[in-house]
């Protein structure tokens, strides 16, 4: 699962990490919950990499019910491809989805431990994800949502899932509406975890009104 994270860097860092030759009205985000409007990166067919708005939670194409977004906020790698809700995005609407960490709870016999998980540089990755387009309502709502794997060793004592985050060197393979669903099962198997450190947090990041430099702390 993935319900929360953040995104800190720089217009001009997203620029240069993505290659985008547009973006503005960015802000600093320190704790992201499903629901709002996310920066995310699509590549039109034979056409650079734009940056995009999307509501976090996908509403498929052909939902008649927006609300199914509730539950559409994280797809699973390993149904992804097969899954009513996502299959059609899987293979036509992939999207990667900037980040500079997400938080995870860890349950203890105390209570919940908040944990930041992110680069050892601090630097900045991007999720797996998907988008669609619904117009059910006579209006175009754009929708994505992130693609989780099993947790890996560092993850595992924290959550049992975790997002696929794409290297870097595969951005384009991910982005480009020819690949094949073998090709992007791959992709989804090796993802980028090297690297990543897990660090506790306080509680302040529990409440998703809570949007400061104080929630990785």
């Amino acid at each position: 699962m993935c319900g929360r994270f953040n995104l800190t860097a720089s217009e001009d860092e997203l620029k240069t990490h993505f290659r985008l030759t547009q973006l503005s009205g960015l802000e600093s985000s320190y704790n992201i919950p499903p629901g709002q409007q996310i920066l995310s990166i699509i590549q039109p067919d034979g056409e650079a990499c734009q940056a995009v708005w999307l509501y976090w939670g996908l509403v498929p194409f052909w939902s008649k019910n927006p609300k199914i977004s509730h539950s559409l906020f994280n797809a699973r790698a390993e149904s992804v491809a097969e899954k009513p809700s996502f299959r059609t995005a899987f293979r036509q609407r992939r999207c990667l989805i900037p980040a500079t960490g997400f938080y995870e709870w860890q349950t203890t016999d105390s209570g919940k431990q908040a944990y930041h998980i992110c680069r050892r540089d601090h630097g900045l990755f991007a999720f797996a994800g998907l988008w669609d387009c619904n117009d059910a309502s006579g209006q175009a709502l754009y929708t994505c949502t992130v693609i989780t794997t099993e947790a890996t060793a560092l993850m595992a004592p924290i959550h049992q899932r975790m997002p696929v985050i794409i290297p870097k060197e595969n951005y384009e393979r991910w982005l480009d509406k020819h690949a094949s669903p073998e090709q992007l099962k791959v992709l989804l198997a090796n993802p980028a975890y090297q690297d990543m450190m897990a660090v506790p947090i306080s509680d302040r990041v529990n409440n998703p009104v809570h949007n400061d430099r104080q929630c990785l702390l």
